[in-house]
Parts: C-alpha cells; structure tokens; sequence
C-alpha cells in the first residue's frame, strides 16, 4: 500500500459566511504532488475544514496509508475520539441525558466511508506558525474563499 501526505485547511470569512478549502497530496516515494482549493457562499470554518480532507481523499486513485496534517482541531477529535461513538448512537451525539443528531453529519458520514479505504493516522500541526504546507493550504483556502465573497 503506497503512503502518502494530506495536508488541509479550510477558511471561512464569518462563521457562517464565504468560505474556502484547500489541499495538498503529496507522495514522497516519487515525489508526486497535487495541489487543489475551492469554496462555498455560505458555509462553517468546520464545514470547510471536513471539505478539505473529504476532496484530498477523494483524490486518490487507490487505497492509501494517509498521514493527514492539519490544525483543525474539530477533525481531529472527530477522526481519533468522537466518531466511534457517534457511529455507535446512529450519528448522535450526547447532550446531557439525550441524543441530538451531530452537526455536519452528511460531512462525516462521507469521510466515514473514505475512511474505510484507506488507512488514515492523523498529526495535528498548529496553524499559523510556519509549517510550510499548513500555510501554504491556508494561503489557498483563504483566497478560495474571497473568492466566494466577491461574488
């Protein structure tokens, strides 16, 4: 199984508001990179941080080892502690003494099946302090979503 690097991010101008994804793919065995942002009107900083890892996975032609990189910290405890449970609940989470369904749901049941074709470790890298690729996926996530709000 070929290994790869998936650097993301996502941007968003408002919380709800215009907002941008973006990734790098990168092989280090041939050196192969591939390198992809767009947007949306009117989404979430989550929504498009999900985006990005969705479309990087997405991106593979065959099943993968994945080392994903990003600063969301939303996605990395979806992926290593949160999801489990949801899946266990029907996708819910709990809210006190009930379960409400979670949000970005349709977003996590496609990284879900994703998931289940490629093997996936996630590094969590902090934002905005010079890792190369997290500033550079910013650098295009932001743009991707001025973009949007042009529009």
């Amino acid at each position: 199984m070929k290994s790869v690097e998936l650097y993301t991010d996502g941007a968003c101008s408002g919380n709800p508001g215009p907002g941008g994804w973006a990734f790098i793919l990168r092989c280090p065995t041939t050196g192969k990179e591939l390198e992809r942002a767009d947007g949306l009107g009117e989404t979430t900083n989550n929504q498009m941080e999900l985006i990005a890892v969705i479309r990087g996975l997405e991106a593979l032609k065959e099943p993968c080892k994945v080392t994903l990189y990003s600063d969301s910290t939303y996605v990395g405890q979806g992926l290593t502690s949160w999801m489990a449970g949801w899946k266990s609940r029907g996708w819910q989470r709990k809210d006190g003494s009930k379960l409400v369904p979670i949000k970005n749901q349709e977003l996590w049941k496609q990284l879900d099946l994703l998931m289940q074709k490629h093997e996936l470790v996630f590094k969590h890298v902090k934002g905005h302090a010079g890792h190369v690729e997290n500033e550079r996926c910013d650098e295009l996530a932001v743009a991707a979503s001025q973009a949007f709000r042009q529009q």
